[in-house]
């Protein structure tokens, strides 16, 4: 194994954690994946069967871009899960990391005709950034990938209708930071909306202007990497180690 593909692993195995630590999981469903660096068309992928607080960087098991398994490793893989993931890593060279939920705010939001409203200073990093697909029942057919990648286009988060959440990432940290607030902004909302009280939408040149001092604070302050060693000091310590 390379070092490459061991820190990748190690990554991995902590967004699962973060996730589980989050409530972000669907017990044994839905994904977080990484393409194995140096590795034309593999990646890294949860065993079927494990919970996400289960998960450790040995477990991982390593798949193609049809879900099949590829390392001969004991760990049962689900091939329909991937139907997703692979339609956006063959297509987005940034999309390196993936994660897919079913979060009841994130479900909910994707039930609103609406979708992610302007509603708050943390929604608004999403700003012009998120894409939509529309419901085609349960991602088993591999021909909705290209209606996938074509709805995806390049944002980094997607709001999947009626179904969940997808974020994106070059980095472990960029996609569980675009996960972790793209699940805060839907929790706002759904609360929001739940008031009955009248919303103040956030005006479009404010909107653009905050967007922007996202992107300011994430590539030129390295406030991303300072937010991802955090995360992983939050999961040091509990039970038995990712890093495995």
């Amino acid at each position: 194994m390379s070092p490459e593909e061991k820190q990748t692993r190690e990554e991995l195995a902590a967004c699962y954690r973060l996730a589980a630590l989050h409530k972000f999981t669907d017990l044994i469903y839905t994904h977080i994946t990484a393409r194995v660096p140096g590795e034309d068309g593999h990646f890294l992928i949860n065993p079927y069967g494990w919970r996400w607080e289960e998960i450790t960087a040995s477990s991982l098991v390593k798949i193609d871009v049809e879900g099949n398994k590829v390392d001969g490793g004991p760990h049962r893989v689900n091939p329909a899960g991937f139907t997703i993931h692979s339609a956006v890593h063959m297509h987005r060279h940034d999309a390196a990391w993936i994660m897919h939920t079913h979060t009841r705010a994130g479900v909910a939001v994707s039930c609103m005709e609406e979708g992610l409203l302007p509603l708050n200073q943390i929604s608004l990093q999403f700003h012009n950034r998120t894409a939509y697909h529309d419901f085609e029942g349960i991602a088993l057919d591999l021909e909705e990938r290209e209606r996938i990648v074509a709805d995806f286009g390049n944002h980094p988060v997607m709001v999947l209708r009626n179904h969940g959440l997808i974020a994106t990432g070059r980095t472990a940290a960029e996609m569980f930071s675009n996960m972790f607030y793209l699940e805060r902004s839907c929790e706002i909302q759904v609360a929001a909306t739940s008031s009955g009280r009248p919303l103040r939408m956030v005006e479009e040149s404010i909107a653009a202007q905050v967007h922007g001092q996202y992107t300011q604070m994430n590539e030129e302050d390295g406030d991303l990497q300072l937010e991802w060693n955090a995360h992983l000091r939050s999961i040091e310590g509990l039970g038995s180690s990712y890093r495995a």
